[in-house]
């Protein structure tokens, strides 16, 4: 099971990637180009504040996965116990 979650972790920083180009490319882009002046609010909330705080946070939990912070070690006095 350790294992998968080491595997996972990768999935996770890919994800993070994917969306990071997602909203950029698909979303905030042509919001800047556009020549509406109502679009470019959400322009920059999707640039600069929802695009750090996603790839950030997926690229972080995908970074800890690979390191083995969620790891569950066995002990057969106390069952199982999260890493420490």
């Amino acid at each position: 099971m350790n294992a998968i979650r080491k595997y996972m972790g990768i999935v996770w920083i890919l994800l993070a990637a994917v969306a990071g180009y997602y909203l950029i490319v698909s979303q905030a882009i042509p919001k800047f180009e556009s020549t509406k002046p109502e679009d470019k609010i959400p322009a920059i909330i999707y640039a600069f504040i929802l695009t750090p705080i996603i790839v950030g946070g997926l690229s972080i939990f995908g970074y800890y996965c690979l390191k083995g912070e969620y790891d569950i070690i066995e002990d057969p006095e106390h069952h199982l116990h999260i890493k420490e």
